[in-house]
């Protein structure tokens, strides 16, 4: 049998990928084995939110499909919206079939699925192709299936239902029941065929079957025609439903009506459950949420909308993330979801996110609900806004710890935190730094303009602060003219050093008083790090205090590391800024080219400009080092413009000098895209340069998209329009959308060579790549590697399907007067 030639690995990975599909395009996805001696079809993967009688739809649907199948075509979508891909063993016969169809929430409407999107159609063709595949290598072991045909021992096959099932032809004459008619109607199969509705049963019954005849007729597709309560042989009430659909032959006419009847009592049954548990939780007071175990909503009450702000329409089978206000770190969540694991209840305090952006305080009770296996099958969420509770609680915290004049923390408050940090910090073994900040010359304020000004830029300062600093940063006032920063999980002093340059900009602006007269002010900073300069709070202001005092020293408007080695690591980094500042105007920047081959005939298709800078003091720096920096001090929008027309100049070069390229490849930052006259700017160097765009190609990464995303799509449409090529570059290492890839105007995808370097020794990084090269070239993108440096990684992408290559093997980046033997001439070339 088909099933069991399949691996229960390779089952469980369909299983895993038709879940998420079905979740991620709104599709009920059906994979049956078509055993036409068993006279039978033998589910073998059903989506996991599928319903039995979308299902039980999807087998109808296929078994008239495969029925009206002919020589000349085969159209995969059927008139009840089903789509329908079959799979063919070698000789050409039936093996199995998959069926999608769109997701329908209510199946009481005689339409019962829409026509699939063309995404839907191009997901479901994907996965088919994916499955066929699979097949086509595996030993079947002689499987013994047959092509179907008309003279399928159809009676055996439905005698193989316990449903209800029977045809009539037009005439509504009975052709064919199987063995549970006989049972139900309490009569042979020779006194039903042959029959009429009016031969077998009563004038009111007979219309009623022959109405819904015409009603199955008229839609052209499977309805339900009634539904209702009976008592069976054994006088049980039953819930039963009865579907009928038009039967056509080959070339599409009409030949009479299937019909089958089922017994729906147990569904009858949880919708009554359903109503009642509606009825009890949208008259409470607090907020309720449902979610499957896959944490998707299924259900709310009223409360929840009077809380949040959301309609039931607008949270129904989304994450309840969408409330989610981000004060959280990820360890809460981690936390939560074990315990709720664990014990199966969790009880706590949550801040979330109202519709229109206001975030509240909750506290909430999440249970988990199991099946008769233990299985957890949903989550049940019961929540009250606590708003005005915690509103009380801030009045009263505000009198003790936080200063009156900027409300920030005071003193008592802001050690209270940084022991906390410290605690914290030591269990995840990270640092801290304490930033003590004093302006310089405040008495001078109070003297001349008095307290009240004086009280009035301080109350500006904090604000700025405040503005300059991250969410998870702490600013305190501890006295006077006397500020004091937190600044938990630093990872380096460049974290650090970034946080000053930030608070030190606040200056940069003069602060304007009531009477427009405006004064300039600065300040003196020191920098204590923990554990490195003190183990508790009090050391660590002490010693943050004493370097400031130290700034002052030295000249005030200043800032000094408590400890020797960090002042030099910083003083080093500020060099490093400033010579960055000076390379621009000094031409201290050059660029190389390397070299992008065919890989099919290894012909010359390209170059990627990469920047170098060499520095008369510092030496050679590498881009790994001052690119990150530029990035930070704001300082990488004109070096990419240069690095843009320098590229660009020299493939006007080689064009004078009637040498031959495709395109000249241009990093670009996301910096750079998220200005908003980039594209403007793109346009004015081709302008000036007179570089004609199909010899430019500009590659962006990932992360581009994780910024306004909508602006960036619509900014590489407009670049694309131009003529330049567009690639993704590092593919793989950063924020994968699918569902961004599929909208932008990109012509390659780049794998990066972190995945290339040990291909093909290492399984997951060639399964990396095969798959970014199936997926580009699904999309009809083409696919260049970079870093390839053996004839092993050359051959492995070459067998694979890989377009392009980069990297030792065949170049190092070199300069242009070393580019001859890539660079062929017009004449040569033709």
């Amino acid at each position: 049998m088909l099933k069991e030639a399949i691996s229960q690995t390779q089952l469980g990975e369909w299983q895993q990928e038709i879940n998420d599909i079905s979740a991620e395009f709104r599709l009920t996805i059906t994979f049956n084995q078509i055993d036409v001696t068993a006279h039978r079809l033998q589910a073998i993967c059903i989506s996991q939110s599928a319903k039995e009688r979308t299902c039980q739809q999807h087998q109808i649907s296929l078994l008239h499909y495969i029925g009206t199948l002919n020589d000349n075509a085969e159209v995969n979508q059927s008139s009840t919206g089903v789509y329908h891909q079959l799979i063919r063993d070698e000789q050409g016969l039936l093996m199995a079939g998959l069926s999608f169809s769109a997701v329908n929430d209510d199946l009481d409407k005689p339409e019962l699925f829409a026509p699939l999107s063309a995404i839907q159609i191009r997901i479901a063709d994907m996965l088919s192709s994916a499955i066929r595949v699979y097949l086509s290598s595996i030993d079947l072991g002689g499987q013994p299936n047959v092509n179907v045909t008309h003279d399928v021992d159809l009676q055996a096959f439905i005698d193989a239902f316990d449903e209800h099932i029977w045809i009539k032809n037009l005439d509504g004459f009975y052709i064919a029941c199987n063995k549970s008619v006989e049972r139900a109607w309490r009569k042979s199969k020779e006194q039903i065929v042959g029959k009429n509705d009016h031969d077998l049963f009563d004038m009111r019954t007979a219309e009623a079957f022959i109405q819904g005849d015409e009603l199955a007729i008229n839609t052209g597709s499977p309805v339900v025609v009634s539904e209702c309560e009976e008592v069976d042989a054994n006088y049980n009430k039953v819930w039963l439903e009865t579907i009928k659909a038009p039967v056509k032959d080959d070339q599409g006419q009409l030949t009479g009506v299937i019909g089958m009847t089922r017994n729906i009592a147990e569904h009858k049954e949880a919708q009554e459950q359903l109503i009642l548990a509606a009825n009890v939780f949208q008259n409470a007071v607090e907020g309720v949420v449902i979610t499957d175990k896959e944490g998707n909503i299924t259900d709310i009450n009223q409360a929840f909308t009077d809380i949040t702000g959301y309609s039931r329409d607008e949270v129904l089978g989304r994450n309840p993330n969408i409330l989610s206000s981000g004060r959280h770190p990820k360890s809460f969540f981690e936390r939560l979801w074990n315990t709720l694991l664990v014990q199966g209840k969790w009880h706590g305090e949550i801040w979330n996110r109202r519709k229109h952006g206001a975030i509240f305080p909750q506290a909430i009770t999440i249970s988990a609900v199991f099946d008769k296996q233990n299985i957890i099958q949903y989550y049940v969420a019961v929540f009250a806004d606590i708003s005005v509770q915690k509103q009380n609680e801030e009045k009263l915290k505000n009198l003790a710890y936080f200063d009156p004049l900027t409300q920030l923390p005071n003193r008592m408050q802001f050690m209270s935190l940084v022991e906390q940090e410290l605690n914290h910090s030591n269990r995840a073994k990270k640092q801290l730094a304490i930033l003590f900040l004093d302006i310089d010359f405040f008495k001078h304020i109070n003297d001349s303009l008095g307290h009240v000004i004086g009280d009035e830029i301080l109350v500006e300062l904090a604000k700025r602060l405040s503005y300059a600093l991250s969410d998870f940063d702490v600013l305190a006032r501890l006295s006077g003219d006397e500020f004091v920063v937190m600044l938990p999980g630093i990872m380096s002093t460049d974290s650090v050093t970034s946080s000053v340059d930030r608070i030190r900009s606040v200056f940069e602006r003069p602060f304007i008083l009531d009477n427009s007269q405006s004064v300039r002010l600065t300040a003196s900073m020191g920098v204590a790090i923990y554990p490195s300069d003190g183990d508790d709070h009090d050391s660590l202001l002490r010693n943050a205090d004493a370097a400031m005092h130290r700034a002052k020293l030295d000249g005030r408007n200043n800032y000094a590391f408590y400890t020797e080695s960090m002042t030099r690591q910083a003083v080093e980094q500020l060099k490093l800024q400033t010579a960055l500042h000076h390379a621009l105007a000094n031409d201290d920047f050059y660029l190389v080219y390397q070299p992008k081959l065919t890989l099919k005939d290894l012909s010359p298709c390209g170059f990627e400009a990469l920047i170098r800078w060499h520095d008369p003091i510092l030496g050679d720096i590498s881009p790994a080092a001052f690119i990150p920096l530029a990035e930070k001090i704001g300082l990488i929008w004109d070096i990419g413009l240069w690095v843009l027309k320098t590229a660009c100049l020299q493939g006007v070069e080689w064009l004078t000098q009637g040498k031959t390229f495709e395109r000249i490849s241009v990093n670009v930052a996301s910096l750079q895209l998220q200005r908003n006259d980039f594209v403007d700017k793109v346009r004015q160097i081709l302008l000036e340069t007179g570089l004609p765009t199909k010899h430019l190609e500009l590659e962006v990464t990932e992360s581009c998209m994780m910024h306004n995303p909508e602006a960036m799509i619509h900014d590489l449409k407009l670049l694309g329009a131009m003529g330049i090529a567009l690639s993704i570059d590092d593919f793989g290492t950063g924020y994968s959308s699918l569902n961004y890839l599929k909208r932008l105007p990109i012509d390659k995808l780049k794998i990066d060579q972190s995945f290339v370097g040990d291909i093909p020794h290492d399984v997951n990084n060639t399964a990396i790549a095969k798959a970014v090269i199936a997926l580009g070239h699904a999309l009809n993108l083409q696919i260049i590697a970079e870093g390839v440096e053996t004839e092993e990684q050359a051959d492995f992408l070459r067998r694979n399907g890989c377009d392009l290559a980069q990297g030792y093997l065949y170049s190092r980046p070199r300069l242009p007067d070393a580019l001859t033997e890539f660079l062929p001439l017009v004449n040569a070339r033709e």
